[in-house]
C-alpha cells in the first residue's frame, strides 16, 4: 500500500474521508463555433453571379455565386478566391487560445465560365489556415472535359481543417493560389458551407483576481489597438449587449484572510467574551487591469464599480452604462442579481483556553463571469472578465484556536512595565512604624461610662 492509499484508509477510518466523486476519463466533448453567414447568403444576392460584393461578416472581395451556379442543392452559396495572395477571413467568435478547432467545409474548382479546360482539369490550389496553426494547402478536385464559354457545374468535396488556437477569437483565411497571369479573375477555386466545431481549453480557476489577463477589442474582424472606440461604443444604455462564456465563468471560494485581531490568552484562565467583526468585499475587472498594466489612465467611458472605493462604486454603478448592462446579462442568465461589492459585521463569542490565541478567518465567496460587450450593430466587440462577491453561496468565516507561536509565548513570559526605585533600592524594609502615629480614640452614641456604682447590703 503506498502512502497516499494508506493515509486515505486512516482519514476514513476516522470518519474525515469526504466523498469524492469518480474522475471522467471521457475526452472534452466538442462544441459547435459560431461561423457567421457560413453559407455566405448575405447579402441577399439578385441573379446567379458572380458578384464582388463584400459578404457579410467576412473580410476580402472574392467572387460570389449563388447556390445554383455553384451546383449545389442545399442552398449554401459558392465563393471564388480570385487570384494569388487573395483572401477570405473570417474571426471565429468565442474561441479562446490554447482550444482545438476543426473547420469543415466543401471545395470545388471554378465554376466560371471563363475558364480554359487546362486550367481546371487538375483541379486547383489554394491554402487554409488558423491562427497558430499550420498553413494546409489543398488542391480542388479535377474537372475535365470543360471548355470556355460553358459553365462547370461544381466537383464539391468535403474537406477539413484542425488546429490549435494561437489566440483568441483565431482568424480562419482561405488564400487562393492560383498564379497563373492568363487565368481570368473568376476562374479560382471555390469553398462553400463554413462549420467549425473547438475543444475549449481547460478551464484555469487558479488565475488571480488582480490578474484577470488582457482584454482585448475588436471591430469586425480587426483587432483593435486600444480598447477606448470598443468601450465608447457601449456608453450609452441599450449601446451593447453582454454576452457571457457560461464555460469559463464559475464561482469559488477566495483565499481565507483574517478578518480583525488576534487574542493572545497569557493568564491562568479560561477567557470568554465577545467582539464585532466587520468586513467588506468588492469587485476587480479585466478592461481597468489591461489599462494598468499599459501604464494608461483609465478612459472614463471604460470604468465598472471595480475601484475600491464604496463612494466612487457606487457613483459608477449609477452612471456606467455598461455596468448595468453587465449586471442585466448576468441576472438574465443566472437568474440571481449580481453585486459589485459588499460588506457584512458578525458578532463571534470566543473561548479561549490558557496559553492559546483565538481569531477568525474568512472566505469569501466569489463568482468570475467572462464574455463580451457587443454592440448593437455587431461592429465592436470589448472582451471582459469581472469578478466579484458571489451571492450563490455564503461567505465562509473559521472562528479558531490554537497553540501560541514562540513569539507569543515570549511576550506573555516578558516582565510587565515597571518604574525604577531610585533610593534604596537594594535596602531591607525599615523597622514597623506602629505607635509613631496618634490616633484618637473610638466615639460611639451609646458608649459606657467608665465608672460603675455598686449597691451596698
Amino acid at each position: 500500500m503506498n502512502r497516499s492509499h494508506a493515509a486515505l484508509s486512516v482519514l476514513g477510518a476516522v470518519g474525515l474521508l469526504l466523498p469524492v466523486a469518480p474522475l471522467s476519463l471521457a475526452a472534452p466533448a466538442e462544441q459547435a463555433v459560431p461561423v457567421l453567414n457560413g453559407d455566405f447568403a448575405d447579402p441577399v444576392m439578385k441573379g446567379d453571379g458572380p458578384t464582388t460584393v463584400g459578404i457579410d461578416f467576412w473580410t476580402g472581395l472574392n467572387q460570389r455565386y449563388s447556390p445554383t451556379a455553384s451546383g449545389r442543392t442545399d442552398g449554401s452559396h459558392g465563393v471564388a478566391l480570385q487570384k494569388d495572395g487573395n483572401t477570405l477571413q473570417q474571426r471565429l467568435r468565442g474561441v479562446r487560445a490554447g482550444a482545438r478547432v476543426t473547420v469543415s467545409y466543401e471545395d470545388s474548382p471554378a465554376v466560371s465560365k471563363e475558364c480554359t479546360g487546362e486550367q481546371v482539369v487538375n483541379g486547383q490550389p489554394y491554402a487554409v489556415t488558423g491562427s497558430g496553426g499550420p498553413v494546409q494547402e489543398v488542391t480542388t478536385a479535377g474537372d475535365p472535359d470543360r471548355a470556355k464559354g460553358t459553365p462547370g457545374k461544381g466537383r464539391w468535396t468535403g474537406r477539413a481543417y484542425v488546429f490549435t488556437a494561437g489566440e483568441n477569437d483565431p482568424m480562419l483565411t482561405f488564400t487562393s493560389r492560383v498564379t497563373d497571369s492568363r487565368t481570368h479573375v473568376t476562374c479560382s477555386p471555390m469553398v462553400a458551407r463554413i462549420r467549425a466545431v473547438e475543444v475549449p481549453p481547460a478551464l484555469d480557476k487558479t488565475v488571480d483576481k488582480t490578474r484577470l489577463g488582457t482584454s482585448e477589442a475588436y471591430k469586425g474582424n480587426e483587432r483593435e489597438s486600444t480598447l477606448h472606440n470598443a468601450a465608447a461604443a457601449c456608453n450609452g444604455e441599450n449601446a451593447c449587449t453582454f454576452r457571457p462564456d457560461t464555460r469559463m465563468s464559475f464561482r469559488y471560494y477566495d483565499k481565507a484572510r483574517v478578518v480583525g485581531e488576534a487574542f493572545v490568552n497569557c493568564t491562568r484562565n479560561t477567557l470568554e467574551h465577545s467582539r464585532l467583526l466587520s468586513y467588506s468585499e468588492r469587485s476587480h475587472d479585466s478592461i481597468a487591469q489591461t489599462y494598468a498594466a499599459a501604464g494608461l489612465p483609465l478612459n472614463e467611458v471604460a470604468r465598472l464599480p471595480t475601484s475600491g472605493v464604496r463612494a466612487e462604486d457606487e457613483k459608477r454603478l449609477k452612471e456606467r452604462p455598461m455596468a448595468a448592462q453587465f449586471a442585466l446579462a448576468h441576472e438574465n442568465t443566472w437568474q440571481r442579481p449580481w453585486q459589485w461589492f459588499s460588506s457584512d459585521e458578525r458578532t463571534v463569542v470566543e473561548r479561549i483556553q490558557p496559553g492559546e490565541v483565538s481569531w477568525v478567518e474568512l472566505q469569501p465567496s466569489r463568482e468570475r463571469v467572462e464574455g463580451w460587450f457587443v454592440s448593437k450593430k455587431d461592429d465592436y466587440r470589448l472582451h471582459a472578465v469581472i469578478d466579484g462577491p458571489s451571492r450563490a453561496v455564503p461567505d465562509r468565516l473559521l472562528q479558531r484556536t490554537g497553540p501560541m507561536s514562540e513569539a507569543e509565548k515570549q511576550r506573555c513570559a516578558a516582565a510587565r512595565p515597571m518604574t525604577t526605585t531610585p533610593v534604596g533600592a537594594d535596602a531591607p524594609a525599615s523597622t514597623s512604624d506602629k505607635g509613631l502615629l496618634k490616633t484618637s480614640a473610638p466615639t460611639a452614641t451609646a458608649a459606657r461610662s467608665v465608672h460603675r456604682s455598686m449597691p451596698l447590703n
